[in-house]
Formats: structure tokens, sequence, C-alpha cells
């Protein structure tokens, strides 16, 4: 991912934005379909760092992760 991707990330996605599960790609410990979260914020790589309402902070992919904002 290219700085400007990430710019692109930060700007549509900045802290306090509410987000929605669809799916995600992580094997071990997914984030449920349809759970519902809270940006923290936008790092560096692009990694979209979640605090989501079921207590766990696993981070979005970007073109990786379905997700959707609400």
């Amino acid at each position: 991912m290219n700085r400007e991707q990430i710019q692109m990330i930060k700007g549509a996605y900045p802290k306090g934005t509410r987000l929605g599960c669809i799916s995600m790609s992580d094997p071990f410990a997914p984030i449920d379909s349809g759970t519902k979260g809270t940006v923290r914020c936008v790092a560096d790589m692009g990694t979209i760092h979640m605090q989501w309402d079921n207590g766990r902070t696993l981070g979005l992919i970007h073109g990786e992760d379905a997700f959707r904002k609400i």
C-alpha cells in the first residue's frame, strides 16, 4: 500500500467513525459478521484499529476485510 492510499484510508475512516464488520479474513479469531465498532486510529501501514462493541480490538485490513460505515 502506498502513502497516497493510506492517506485516503485515514481520510475516509477518522477516529470515531462507526463501522460494521461484514467478513474478516483472519483465520484464527475473526470478528463475527454483523459486529459493530468504533475506529480508534488508522496506522501508518493502513490497518484500521478498532474498538469493537464486543470488547475486542482486532484491526481491519482495507482490501482484505469487508466492512461498511454505519
